[in-house]
């Protein structure tokens, strides 16, 4: 399934913010979590994730820290700040405002209008 590019850019930051609350990750398992959440139905790129935790750096919500994986490689480790767990709390209040309108419209488009009920 293809995933409109105006929803991934949408939905990006409270996502990786949602993730980085369950604790710090590299940019790897960043990708890799996201295509587990999604059943594999959203495959994003290197080239779409850094420029976002760059952001989301910049906007003081991430830190991040140089450290050494297991494997003895140097990557540059992700954690959700105070101000990003407050932008993350912000932006769940959104989207179940968004949800909750979009499920009202969906459920009215599957409900019979009272014209296809008589019929």
């Amino acid at each position: 399934m293809h995933i409109d590019k105006d929803l991934v850019a949408a939905s990006a930051t409270p996502l990786v913010l949602g993730i980085l609350a369950d604790g710090d990750l590299h940019g790897y398992a960043i990708l890799k979590r996201v295509g587990e959440l999604s059943g594999g139905r959203m495959q994003w790129t290197d080239g779409m994730l850094y420029p976002l935790l760059h952001r989301l750096e910049r906007n003081g919500w991430v830190s991040a820290e140089w450290g050494v994986s297991d494997a003895g490689r140097k990557r540059k480790h992700y954690a959700l700040t105070s101000a990003g767990r407050e932008a993350l709390g912000e932006r769940q209040a959104q989207w179940d405002v968004v949800a909750d309108a979009l499920k009202q419209v969906w459920n009215a488009l599957q409900a019979p209008t009272a014209t296809e009920a008589w019929a």
